[in-house]
Parts: structure tokens; sequence; C-alpha cells
């Protein structure tokens, strides 16, 4: 079989299952075992999958990827995360428009805290939306920066998704974590340069309103207190990855640890939120480890039928610039964005894009933070971006699908410029993964 063919048949076929709506990893698996039976040798192949399958998931590389998640679900179930923003509400006192930029700095924090940027969103949204509404604020300042914020997820570290990419790419997980703060940061700060530049051009769009005065010392307790603890736990664990201290692993531990020893100091760890975050580790956990068996199956069977090989010297035999190369896979990130979620996007670029990456030289880290930021504008791109449409269902009764596209276009631009810089000026990425 000529290898676009075998191409076309093991891609279209996972992504015609998706489309179906399979489950990411059954999709993987029904077309693992077709490609199998086709192109490496039938039953034998198949007891060759099982084998390699094993050795996958008992993977160290993939531990910090439960932890992450737990750490998520334990700073939302514990309700550390309302506090957070419940504290810095009352800090920003009377800056117009501050739940606007209290989205933009909360999604930051709780961004450090899980690698799902659905489910970043969804906080956030429910958390805020209703207030803006009932303080009148316009729809593109409620409904936008959440959009925007909500894909920092994939990026801040430390980030579940990252874990998973790195891990199944084959890159170096803590350089990849370390790599995605600059972007992340000004990711954030460019954000609140859109809010400002909104609030200028119309300063009806946030109305100021009347907030009752707190004492100083309040002001030092909701700081001392309800605030810096998080940002402490943040600090160690990305600290500890960048000083050499420990590994993802350790350092995935030692989160988990702080925020469960925050939850018993503040009396809000119950056995409920306990149970409620187990159970959302297990399933996503175990969603991820599916899908990471056939994701690394689905490789194989690229090699086995040629199409790996065949697609690299296609690709190659142009003559393109490396940097064209580059923007065209970004291209194809963002139309996958549109009516895929993150992981399948990985999932099926991976094992097409970084063997063709380490053909044109790219350095694999770097690489890596386009790839993922590509990923998040993907997430918020019409007509289908996933991003897009958890807004909408969290947005007030009578928003339009319209209303939440024109909400979030202004935030693409940001992130559109720190793509353009990231790619004309790689020490943004890797300056501090070079201090490792």
């Amino acid at each position: 079989m000529e290898w676009y063919l075998a191409l076309a048949l093991l891609v279209g076929s996972i992504a015609g299952l998706i489309i179906l709506g399979f489950p990411v990893a059954i999709a993987f698996i029904i077309a693992n075992i077709l490609g199998t039976v086709i192109f490496a040798g039938g039953f034998a192949g198949l007891i060759q999958i099982v084998e390699n399958s094993t050795d996958l998931v008992t993977s160290f590389t993939l531990v910090p990827v439960p932890l992450f998640v737990l750490m998520g679900a334990l700073f939302f179930h514990t309700g550390l995360a309302k506090r957070v923003f419940d504290s810095l509400d009352l800090l920003l006192g009377r800056l117009p428009g501050r739940l606007s930029f209290l989205a933009i700095a909360g999604g930051t924090v709780f961004a450090a805290l899980t690698g799902s940027s659905l489910a970043n969103a969804s906080m956030l949204g429910s958390l805020l939306i209703p207030e803006m509404e009932k303080r009148r604020y316009k729809r593109h300042m409620s409904i936008g920066p959440i959009i925007a914020v909500g894909g920092l997820a994939i990026i801040i570290p430390p980030s579940a998704i990252a874990v998973l990419l790195a891990g199944i790419a084959n890159v170096d997980v803590a350089r990849v974590l370390i790599a995605g703060i600059v972007p992340g940061l000004l990711l954030a700060c460019l954000f609140c340069v859109v809010l400002a530049f909104q609030l200028w051009y119309d300063p009806t769009s946030a109305p100021a309103y009347e907030k009752q005065e707190i004492s100083f010392s309040r002001k030092v307790r909701l700081l001392f207190v309800d605030t810096i603890p998080i940002f402490v736990i943040i600090a160690a664990v990305v600290g500890s990855i960048i000083f050499g201290i420990a590994t993802p692993t350790e350092s995935a531990a030692f989160g988990v640890m702080g925020v469960l020893l925050t939850s018993l100091l503040f009396r809000t760890l119950k056995f409920e939120s306990m149970l409620l975050s187990l159970r959302d580790t297990v399933k996503v956990g175990g969603m991820v480890f599916f899908i990471v068996m056939g994701s690394a199956v689905f490789s194989q069977l690229l090699a086995f039928s040629g199409a790996s090989r065949g697609l690299l010297e296609w690709a190659t035999s142009f003559g393109l610039a490396p940097v064209l190369v580059l923007l065209s896979m970004v291209v194809v990130l963002l139309i996958l964005g549109t009516f895929m979620d993150q992981v399948s996007m990985i999932l099926i670029t991976v094992p097409i894009f970084y063997p063709l990456a380490m053909v044109l030289g790219f350095d694999l880290v770097w690489f890596t933070i386009i790839v993922l930021l590509a990923i998040e504008i993907g997430l918020m791109t019409p007509p289908f971006g996933l991003l897009l449409f958890v807004m909408l269902g969290q947005a007030p009764p009578g928003t339009t699908f319209g209303d939440v596209v024109r909400a979030g276009l202004p935030f693409l631009l940001a992130y559109a410029v720190v793509i353009l810089l990231v790619i004309a000026f790689p020490d943004l990425v890797l300056f501090l993964p070079s201090k490792i």
C-alpha cells in the first residue's frame, strides 16, 4: 500500500470515529486493531501491542499526570479556589473593571494547578460570570477574558497536558514545564493590555460600583493568610524543578501534599472533597493512560506502514524554509483545534510532527511550546473551538454564539503575538530550561 493511502486509512479512521462520537481512547483502540491486522501481522501484532502497552503505562515519565490532576481537583473541591478569588477581589479595591482583571489573575493562578483548559474556563465562568452580570459588565468584558485565560492551563506549569505531550514525544518533561513560564506570563500580561484598551475605548463596558472600605489589617490578612500560601505552593512546585531539587514527579507529589496541608489548616478538607478529587483523578488518569497506549501503538503503525517515512520525504522534498514548514504545522493545529480537544490533537499530530521537527533541526523543547500555544488558539477559534462552547454554556441567558466569538477574538491577537515572538526569539522559551 502506498504511504499516503496508509496514512489516510490510519488518520482517517481515528478522525472519523471521533467525529461519530466515540471516546478518544476507544477510537484509537479500534483504529489500532484495524491497522495491526493490515500492517503488523494480524494476531501476532496484537500480542506485541499488549506487550508494548504494558511498558508504556508503567513509565515513570507519566506519573506526574495523575498527581497534577489530583492537585487541581483538591484545589477546586476543597474550596481553596473560591477563597483565593474572593481575597483577590477584595484586594483589587476600586480598580475599573476589576472583575475582568480578576479573571486574568485568578485564571493564571488556577492554570498553575490544573492542566485542563476546559475545567479552568468552566470554573472561572461559574464563579465570576453571575457576579459580573449582576454588576452589569458588558458581555465582552465578562466572557472574553475567561475564554482567553482558560487556555493558559495548557502552558503555565505545572501542566498535566504539557507532561502528557512531552512524555508521548519523548522530550525532557522538566525542561518543557519550565519553558512554559515566560510565554504563559507574557500571555497573561498581554490579556491585561487588551482589557485596558477595551476599558479606554469604552469606559462604560465595566461600570464602577461602590465597595466597602477594607482596613489595612484585613488586607494584610487577605494577602498573607488567604492568598500567599497558594502562591508559595506553586512557586515551590516550579522552583524545585528549576533548581534541580526535585523531579517533576516529586514536585507534583509535593504540590498535592501542599494543597492537602493548606486545606487542613483552613479546615476545608472534608471526606466528600477527598472523594470527589480522587474520583476525578481516577477518571482523568485512566483516560490519559488508555490514550497514551493508543497513541504509542499508532506511532508504531505509522512506521510499519511506511507512512512516517513517506510523509517526511514528501514534506522535505519541496525545499521550503524550515520556518514555513513550522507555520504550516501551526495552521494544521489551528484547524484541528476547531473540532477536537487538546488530547486528541496531541495524539494525532505527535507521530507526524515530531519526526519532521527532528529532521528540520528544531529544538524539541522550543517546538513543544509552539505546539502548546497553537493548541490553545485552536480551542478558542470558531466555528467549533471547544472553549467557545464551554463559555456559551456558562454565559447568561440570551447570549448568542456570535457574542462569545466576538468576546474572544481580541485575545487571539495576544496569542498570535506570543507565537510570533517565540518563533523569532527562541530564548524566550529556552533561557530558563538552560538554567536547570
